[in-house]
């Protein structure tokens, strides 16, 4: 029974089989892609780690469904199908735009580096204008410490919407 199922659907198995060694490659050569950025650039860890998490999900998103299709999925029918989980998770993002925005705002930073941690910048703001040091930057925020000593929280959006200036760099 087995042998017979094996049998009649021995090309699937071996295109899943190969679908998924070319994932676990993929997900080794970004991982190391990703660390060696990371590296050059700097970035703490857990930082990398994120994006490496991210990174994964889309991988692991794609061999789904390159698999469902394998297995005889139609292709429209994954497409309704994502469309709507999409849509799903889109109105949920729109809900919390803000959320997404940070999350994009703090990608848009590890890879552009605008600045990095231990540079200490201006935040050119006219009702609040802040002069810190960057400590540690996450996907929803950047913490910074001020002369003083202030711990301030600041989403990653507002970094990229004020005007920063860079006082003084980290030449580390």
């Amino acid at each position: 029974m087995i042998f017979d199922f094996v049998l009649e659907r021995y090309p699937q198995i071996i295109a899943t089989v190969v679908t998924l060694i070319l994932f676990f490659i993929l997900k080794r050569f970004a991982d190391s892609l990703v660390n060696r950025f990371g590296q050059r650039a700097r970035f703490p860890k857990a930082r990398v780690q994120l994006v490496k998490k991210y990174i994964d999900f889309l991988l692991a998103t794609l061999v789904s469904v390159v698999v469902v299709s394998i297995w005889g999925v139609k292709p429209d029918q994954i497409f309704l199908f994502i469309s709507s989980i999409l849509t799903v998770i889109g109105v949920a993002f729109f809900a919390q735009w803000s959320i997404l925005s940070n999350v994009t705002a703090g990608i848009i930073i590890f890879f552009s580096f605008p600045f990095k941690i231990g540079d200490k910048i201006r935040i050119l703001d006219k009702e609040c204008p802040i002069e810190a040091e960057i400590k540690d930057i996450n996907s929803f925020y950047t913490l910074l410490i001020t002369a003083s000593g202030e711990r301030i929280s600041l989403p990653n959006n507002v970094l990229l919407q004020k005007a920063v200036v860079i006082v003084e760099p980290n030449e580390v």
